[in-house]
């Protein structure tokens, strides 16, 4: 069945989207991502399927759309403060990861007689994982926040701006890879002028943007805002996002993926990322199925057939080959096993970039069409199968921590430096709220003892002379080495409340005597804790409505009125202040 001649658009449209909505409410209902019943719809309606076939031209076109508004939004969450705060860690562990899978990719592709420019392609597509799939992933399971999911955020960063750079450099490099070169209008033949000329362009446009941009933007956004309009602000991040890529593209000669991706670190950095990409979320989200079905019309299942091998090879390089470097490359900076086993499940599979590389590899002729294929494949296959990497977290990490062990020999339970005297405090978490419990802690000159994972943090509190352990608070091991059957108060101040509630079951059964302060940020977490014997459980955001409501009594009751402030609370002047439960009479 072919697409009516008089109305491709909207069949294409309806017929898309809504096959998309069947395929991925279906899957989710399995506990998959979404995103594999896209891929799934979109094979339905390719050319390689019997039935309904759709437009492929006004598909491709919704594709370019797409990938403008995914690379737009992840130029929007671009932070470099994030990334700096795992710099040691995620820099070097991305690019040695990148390298490694690539190498072996490489290898492999060759072996199968290819060319070494599309065996350097397919390396690539098959090293950078799905930002989609890598933050879903770790939200459904809590870590978004946790010091392993920030790792793992950061590492992805870096992977994303690998992947730029490569969009930039890829054609500019295709006529020397053997591929069809992409000349620059006026520029020289050579290799090196085409380049720097290409860099050039981009670095002209940015600054041009970011001149106009970080004055505009912020006059624009105050004005939208004044008038109210909700869609006159949707349709200014629309037409940004669109009309900067297609700018970048027209006069600069830049992709519009990377075009798209300026504009959004542009906005990010005029301080608007919330106000305004929060707009564009719902285009966003629609153009980018459309943009996951495109590809999947791509796709022909009859390599699954034709080359089980390859298919078998290409989800081996990028589910074990991929996370084995991960592995080793975090254990080798001393982190904690539970983060390495995370950052390895959450690179286990492959997504956006490696459909935009593989399109772009096949334009160029680079790699072959069946090279686009074997991407497409091992990314249906990764991203159905990565849920299970997470399950399988727990039962890996007690098969290797067992390994680890000498059953010989009893664990000797390192001390603790400087010595801790008994009754001390123990700080789990050096975060935002852990640092400033620290910092009063040693003001008033009492015993504490910091417990964090981040190596940067330990190394910087040891230098101050703090008692600090580096490692996983849920470990019972770790927890006996700080003495906690000693201690007289247990802080948990971690943000994941996922991970706190974990680390706070496990203290208050091996230790139920000792007092645990637990840090949450919802009402049934808070519940939970109070039932099940935390002394405090503080909600962020009833203490800063309970501190707002006591400025606003401060500033507007009469002078001569009672103190009246919310039960527990300490006027601003330091006096106590009196708990009330009824409204005073006047």
């Amino acid at each position: 069945m072919a697409v009516p001649h008089e109305l491709p658009l909207i069949a294409t449209l309806a017929v898309g989207l809504g096959l998309a909505f069947a395929a991925g409410f279906g899957v989710a209902r399995l506990g998959l991502p979404p995103l594999v019943g896209y891929l799934l719809a979109g094979i339905v309606i390719g050319p390689h399927t019997p039935g309904f076939v759709a437009d492929a031209a006004i598909a491709g076109e919704f594709a370019e759309i797409g990938v403008i508004l995914l690379m737009f939004g992840v130029g929007t969450h671009f932070s470099l403060r994030d990334l700096w705060e795992v710099r040691r860690i995620a820099l070097p562990g991305a690019v040695v990861q990148i390298a490694v899978a690539t190498g072996l990719s490489m290898l492999v592709a060759m072996a199968w007689g290819w060319t070494w420019g599309g065996a350097l392609v397919f390396g690539l597509a098959l090293s950078v994982a799905s930002t989609v799939v890598m933050l879903r992933a770790l939200q459904d399971r809590g870590l978004i926040d946790s010091v392993n999911g920030r790792i793992a955020v950061g590492w992805l960063v870096v992977e994303d701006l690998v992947m730029v750079l490569t969009l930039i450099l890829l054609p500019a490099f295709a006529g020397f890879l053997g591929g069809t070169p992409s000349q620059v209008p006026g520029a020289s033949d050579t290799l090196t002028m085409t380049v720097l000329l290409t860099f050039l362009k981009i670095g002209l446009f940015f600054v041009l943007m970011y001149a106009i941009g970080m004055r505009l933007f912020p006059w624009l956004s105050r004005e939208l805002i004044r008038g109210g309009s909700r869609e006159l602000i949707t349709i200014f991040v629309t037409v940004l996002a669109i009309s900067m890529a297609y700018g970048a593209a027209v006069w600069f000669g830049v992709s519009l993926a990377l075009g798209a991706f300026l504009a959004g670190v542009v906005v990010n950095e005029a301080g608007l990322s919330k106000r305004f990409a929060a707009q564009a979320e719902v285009l966003e989200h629609v153009f980018a199925v459309l943009f996951f079905v495109s590809v999947g019309m791509l796709f022909d299942p009859g390599i699954l057939f034709e080359q089980p091998l390859q298919v078998l090879m290409t989800v081996a390089i990028i589910m074990v080959g991929k996370s084995l470097a991960a592995f080793g490359i975090v254990m080798l900076f001393r982190h904690p096993l539970n983060t390495a086993l995370t950052v390895s499940a959450s690179l286990a599979q492959i997504g956006e970039f490696s459909f935009i590389l593989a399109s772009m590899g096949v334009a160029l002729g680079l790699m072959p069409p069946e090279g686009r294929d074997l991407i497409l494949a091992g990314a249906l296959l990764s991203i159905t199968l990565n849920p299970l990497t997470f399950r399988g977290i727990p039962w890996i990490e007690g098969v290797l921590q067992a390994l680890r062990r000498a059953p010989a020999t009893p664990p000797v339970i390192e001390p603790v430096a400087p010595p801790l005297p008994g009754g001390h405090a123990v700080l789990i978490g050096y975060g935002r709220v852990g640092r400033i419990i620290g910092k009063t802690m040693a003001k008033a000159a009492l015993p504490f003892l910091v417990i964090d994972q981040n190596p940067d943090i330990v190394e910087k509190l040891r230098k101050r002379g703090w008692a600090v352990v580096q490692g996983d608070a849920s470990s019972p091991a770790l927890l006996r080495r700080c003495r906690l059957e000693e201690a007289g108060l247990v802080l948990i101040a971690i943000p994941n409340t996922t991970e706190a509630r974990r680390i706070f079951d496990l203290v208050r059964a091996a230790y139920p005597d000792i007092a645990v302060v637990v840090r949450t940020h919802d009402e049934t977490q808070q519940t939970y804790f109070m039932e099940h014997g935390a002394d405090l459980a503080p909600m962020a955001e009833q203490e800063v409505a309970q501190v707002m409501s006591l400025r606003v009594l401060e500033r507007l009751r009469p002078p001569e009125a009672d103190a009246i402030t919310p039960a527990g609370f300490v006027r601003a002047d330091g006096a106590a202040a009196p708990a009330r439960s009824e409204p005073v009479e006047r």
